[in-house]
């Protein structure tokens, strides 16, 4: 796990009050809504403004590229490496 995946997912468990979870409960490549950590509609909205504030990068409502980005630990940091 790298560094980047660490700190976002200290960030989900940070911003969305998750005190029942540590990093190492939260799968890189597993999905972060429905299925798998079970996050929801409100969830994305908390973390995007989190991750907005966190990384400074910008992300577009209810764009497929954004729904994707949000799948899971890993594509979220492969985007922000993008955007950095």
């Amino acid at each position: 796990m790298n560094n980047l995946e660490t700190k976002i997912k200290q960030l989900i468990i940070d911003s969305l009050d998750l005190e029942d979870i540590s990093v190492d409960d939260i799968g890189s490549e597993e999905a972060l809504f429905v299925d798998g950590l079970g996050l929801d509609s409100i969830d994305a909205l908390e973390l995007g403004l989190a991750i907005k504030n966190e990384f400074n990068v910008s992300l577009e409502a209810n764009s497929e590229d954004t729904k994707k980005h949000f799948f899971s630990v890993a594509s979220l940091a492969e985007f922000i490496r993008s955007k950095q």
